[in-house]
């Protein structure tokens, strides 16, 4: 019994356990919240930022080499047969070992300004990429808020379909039962059976509208973690007529205010910079040297004084006719040979030195010349780059302030149709509840009213899509 129990109870916590984790991962989401997790997911917006870093770097590199530079050295080797000694600079024949030390120091006094210009062009290199990166997250919000948008408004399309289903649902009810009190013939409701499908198949196209939009936010947001979720329903109010800025002053604010306009600029200033970096190789460069060093050799000796020797020479004389043998002794000094030690060869042997030299440019194979030539042209590039984006700028302005004067007109005309077919929809229902109308008549003024109130949702969404576009490029905030 007990495992007949078990096995009846685990099954039922299985299900309650597999709900709640589906109930669990169901997240409502606000706007502001999809627009922070696709800055932090948007691969495009890391590898910008990536690029500051990097531009970062090559300031501070820049700004580092007015620092001198310091390094050292260190060798150790074997030299075999006849070679020259590194501490006599004579020739031996033996084998040496010998040691190396060195230390080098310089720094550059003037070069024609290029570290400057150099540090200068970087700063506004890193400048620009942050403008990159602001450009970036401002296109990733607008594409967020345009897709939060479209989700909405398949949701209300997908609401206007299930209600258009459930009028005809009743409608399909209603003649059922005349049909069979004999009040109506079995051709009406077939026909309203008929539309009563069209109308299904409409909820059908809704949902998978919705599951689309749906699944473009889910990838602009790039997070795997949301799969299931719902959107805090925006207070959208009903669009006005219009907007309040034209084209030219819509221009105006948006190339003062769109950082990709403004980092075209700064990357123009920075080609600027290149030309001076170029023409500085023009004139003549001052720099410091300093260096220290020492050295060991093996064949390094030392002689000191020894005890003296006695040396004894034997010798003849001639004395009175007679050689006479004699003796005597001298004392001879003794030098003593010692290797030097290598601490002591480090510490005798250093030296070092410290000068000024100049390099004046007198002949190069004109590479400075051309060099400045090609810094100038890539300003001229840059100009025209500069141009072309505020050109791009001024025609999507132009193109998103058309597109959003016809859905303004768009939308009041379907305002105007719906309004209308509403009171013919309602007639049209009164004559056919009394049998003046035939089923045919009927669905044709339901249909017409279905067809123009979900037109008029799409309008009243696509106006405000325009809208938001608009207000991006006045620098507005996207948020309702």
């Amino acid at each position: 019994m007990r495992q007949k129990l078990w096995l009846a109870i685990v099954p039922v916590f299985l299900c309650l356990s597999v709900f709640a984790q589906e109930t669990r991962a169901v997240r409502k989401l606000t706007l502001q919240e999809c627009v922070d997790v696709a800055w932090k997911n948007n691969l495009q917006v890391k590898q910008s930022q990536v690029q500051v870093d990097v531009n970062r770097n090559n300031l501070a590199q820049s700004q580092a080499n007015r620092l001198p530079t310091l390094n050292g050295s260190a060798g150790q080797g074997l030299n075999l047969g006849r070679n020259i000694d590194p501490f006599t600079n004579t020739y031996v024949t033996q084998t040496l070992n010998y040691t190396n030390l060195g230390l080098n120091s310089s720094a550059t006094i003037y070069n024609g300004g290029i570290i400057n210009n150099t540090i200068r062009q970087n700063d506004l290199l890193l400048q620009a990429s942050e403008q990159d990166v602001q450009a970036s997250r401002d296109q990733v919000a607008l594409n967020v808020v345009l897709a939060y948008l479209q989700v909405i408004n398949n949701e209300d399309v997908l609401s206007v379909a299930r209600a258009q289903v459930e009028i005809s649902a009743q409608q399909v009810a209603r003649t059922e039962k005349l049909v069979q009190a004999g009040a109506l013939p079995l051709a009406n409701l077939l026909d309203l059976k008929a539309q009563l499908a069209n109308d299904e198949l409409s909820i059908v196209t809704a949902e998978n509208n919705l599951a689309l939009s749906r699944l473009q936010l889910v990838q602009l947001m790039n997070d795997k973690s949301i799969r299931e979720f719902e959107l805090d329903r925006l207070s959208v109010n009903t669009p006005g007529d219009g907007y309040d800025a034209g084209i030219q002053q819509i221009y105006d604010v948006a190339v003062g205010t769109q950082a990709a306009v403004k980092a075209a600029e700064l990357r123009t200033l920075s080609a600027r910079k290149g030309v001076d970096i170029a023409r500085g190789s023009f004139y003549p460069s001052l720099g410091f040297n300093f260096s220290m060093g020492s050295n060991y050799s093996s064949a390094a000796k030392r002689s000191r004084l020894g005890e003296p020797t006695s040396v004894s020479t034997s010798a003849e004389v001639e004395f009175n006719g007679q050689k006479v043998p004699i003796t005597f002794t001298t004392q001879q000094p003794t030098y003593l040979t010692s290797a030097i030690p290598w601490a002591n060869q480090l510490t005798n042997n250093v030296n070092g030195g410290i000068g000024v030299a100049m390099r004046i440019p007198i002949f190069n194979g004109y590479q400075v010349r051309y060099r400045t030539a090609n810094a100038i042209l890539n300003v001229k590039n840059q100009e025209y780059q500069t141009e072309n984006t505020k050109l791009q700028l001024r025609q999507n302005i132009e193109q998103a302030y058309v597109n959003m004067t016809g859905s303004s007109k768009k939308y009041a005309s379907l305002s105007k149709q719906v309004e209308s077919l509403e009171q013919a929809f309602k007639a049209a229902e009164s004559r056919y509840n009394a049998g003046a109308i035939n089923a045919v008549d009927y669905n044709l003024a339901k249909t017409n009213l279905d067809r123009a109130r979900i037109n008029q949702v799409q309008a009243k969404y696509d106006y405000i899509l325009r809208i938001k576009v608009l207000d991006y490029y006045q620098n507005k905030p996207l948020s309702f």
